[in-house]
């Protein structure tokens, strides 16, 4: 059986703040956010720009993904939307 694919994204929200999200399908769950069905967070705060994305991979990675990007500063985040900055997840071990 195939494992389920999953894509790392980080979207800019309209008072720009960006949020970090997982999804099977990023187009879907994109507009979503913008009808104010998503996330909590973005409800207010749509219509929503895709800034990134990273996949597929399974979802369990995705998972991780989105954990340490989420640990990220602002700059670092910026840094790597243009390609500035480059972070591996680490293997689990």
């Amino acid at each position: 059986m195939a494992r389920p694919k999953a894509f790392v994204y980080i979207v800019r929200c309209r008072d720009g703040t960006f949020y970090i999200g997982t999804a099977r399908d990023v187009a879907k769950r994109l507009a979503l956010h913008d009808a104010g069905k998503g996330a909590k967070y973005t409800r207010s705060r749509g219509p929503v720009k895709l800034m990134w994305q990273e996949g597929p991979m399974t979802v369990s990675r995705a998972l991780r993904r989105e954990h340490q990007l989420k640990q990220l500063t602002r700059p670092q985040k910026f840094a790597l939307i243009s390609g500035e900055l480059i972070v591996t997840l680490k293997r689990r071990s």
